[in-house]
């Protein structure tokens, strides 16, 4: 196996000082969101989703934020997937957003709700065409004998969709995260680490530095 002890690196890319921080978290995250695009980062918006099943096993996996706004963070997917079922049981979720290249991360904290029918419906019309006939074909997180179902489902599709729009298919939806927390990570030299914890109070927030 790969010896994986002795990987680590130095982060120096400047600090994190509670003087520069706003009173709201989503102030900070649109500006380290632009600077992550301006970074040309593969997939600034890519943020991996941590949701609990039944038993108390977490799962995660990485989507991408499509909206944000002081109402919540939102994301879209298949209702018939694990994350979705796990969400329906339990609507607490996590959110990390991993911008590695600029010595950050931001954690969020929340509850999740479904968006309305004409939210998603919106949304789902203003993807490009193949994405749309791709969300009829997977029944996501299901068994699959091989990836040639889905291509021959896709084609086939693809063919009835070709002169017409694209139904919002009725097992798909978004959900939109309702914030509770918000922490900023900026890496810091010698694993001195700059942690910032926003926590919902009423109708503003509390803001905490935490150690490394």
């Amino acid at each position: 196996m790969m010896d994986v002890a002795d990987l680590r690196r130095e982060y120096t890319r400047g600090g994190l000082y509670r003087a520069d921080l706003p009173a709201e978290p989503l102030t900070l995250f649109e500006k380290w969101l632009a600077q992550a695009c301006e970074a040309k980062l593969t997939d600034p918006t890519a943020m991996v989703v941590g949701t609990v099943d039944a038993d108390g096993q977490p799962w995660q996996r990485t989507v991408l934020l499509k909206h944000y706004d002081a109402d919540g963070m939102v994301f879209y997917t298949n209702m018939g997937s694990r994350k979705a079922h796990q969400l329906e049981g339990n609507p607490r979720i996590s959110l990390l957003f991993p911008w590695h290249t600029l010595d950050r991360q931001v954690h969020v904290t929340g509850r999740v709700e479904k968006m309305s029918t004409f939210e998603v419906m919106k949304y789902f019309h203003s993807r490009p065409k193949d994405s749309q006939i791709a969300a009829w074909v997977s029944k996501q997180s299901t068994r699959i004998s091989a990836r040639g179902v889905l291509e021959a489902k896709f084609l086939e599709l693809k063919q009835k969709f070709a002169n017409g729009e694209v139904p919002l298919p009725s097992f798909w939806g978004g959900f939109r995260v309702r914030i509770d927390t918000v922490e900023f990570w900026q890496g810091g030299e010698h694993r001195l680490h700059d942690r910032f914890y926003y926590t919902r109070e009423g109708d503003g927030w509390h803001i905490e530095r935490l150690a490394p």
